[in-house]
């Protein structure tokens, strides 16, 4: 497998970014005067969150965004959330991330790779630059929207932990925090944490993106905060919000969504028009800022980048 990552022209180079090992040096140095949880730590990690957000707003990759698209309502989309680790009401969650903390936020990459690692979300970012993109959305309740997310493509992360012969899929697997996401509580028959999972080669396509932000801004909490993943030919509960692990695996990861119901959500899950939901169809989409209903095209629109994926 090529190791190459062709940068974008936008990209910050390597010799302008503060060095990975005086990065670590700083935090360790700090952990051994025993500030780790002092004021100097605390200072240092707000510098560092105000240094990621000079990252938005990013650079609009034009070959990847349709100029036909219109962009839906931004306060619409970051009110109406499917989050049911806060609330099973869509326009509630917005009003019940106030104790979710989102920094530190260490992301674990691990499995079947030649170098796992973990990093802090701002600091993937930071490495792997970001860029802006306006990807389709569409909801398995159909519903859809048009959305411009700022991430970097989960490729290069998977290419710098190099994937071993054996590994075929990529688990992903979310916040599990029950004392700051009120809805684990409440629905205590759920297969906590949310996991969700993609062959290698669906992971590896240069559409799938690690989100840091959206509209320009970083990502809310209601939104995925302060990492998710974004598959845009596949319905959205595929794109797993505040991820902590991603892993690399042989065996296709179990679902939270399949376990739950497989015949209404199986693990491939690309949006099909011609095949119906168990309890409605999804040959249209209601675009949730307008309400307008428009027909749903395979693949999300994408078939042309995808399909392929999918020959037998």
């Amino acid at each position: 497998m090529s190791n190459n990552i062709l940068r974008p022209e936008w990209h910050l180079p390597e010799n302008r970014v503060t060095p990975e090992r005086a990065y670590r040096n700083r935090r360790k140095f700090l952990r051994e005067l025993g500030l780790a949880n002092g004021g100097l730590l605390a200072a240092s990690l707000a510098a560092e969150a105000a240094a990621a957000k000079k990252l938005y707003p990013a650079q609009r990759n034009i070959a990847f965004s349709p100029p036909d698209l219109k962009l839906t309502n931004e306060r619409v989309f970051t009110t109406y959330n499917n989050f049911y680790e806060f609330s099973t009401d869509k326009e509630a969650v917005v009003d019940r991330v106030g104790k979710f903390v989102i920094t530190p936020w260490p992301v674990k990459i691990h499995g079947l790779c030649e170098q796992p690692f973990t990093a802090d979300a701002d600091e993937l970012a930071a490495e792997f630059g970001v860029e802006e993109r306006v990807y389709r959305f569409r909801c398995v309740e159909a519903w859809g929207a048009v959305v411009p997310w700022t991430g970097f493509e989960l490729r290069k992360l998977l290419e710098k932990v190099k994937p071993k012969a054996g590994a075929k899929f990529v688990k992903f697997v979310t916040a599990n925090r029950p004392e700051q996401m009120p809805g684990i509580a409440r629905l205590r028959g759920y297969p906590w944490p949310y996991t969700e999972g993609l062959r290698l080669d669906e992971a590896m396509h240069p559409l799938t993106m690690l989100v840091t932000g959206v509209y320009g801004k970083p990502l809310p909490k209601q939104n995925g905060a302060p990492i998710r993943l974004v598959v845009p030919w596949k319905y959205g509960y595929k794109s797993g919000k505040s991820l902590v692990e991603i892993e690399l695996t042989d065996k296709q990861p179990k679902t939270l969504w399949e376990t739950l119901s497989p015949e209404e959500y199986p693990f491939e899950s690309n949006v099909d028009p011609a095949v119906p939901h168990p309890r409605w169809s999804q040959a249209t989409e209601r675009q949730v800022d307008t309400g307008d209903r428009i027909r749903t095209l395979p693949f999300n629109g994408y078939a042309a980048q995808v399909a392929s994926l999918y020959k037998k």
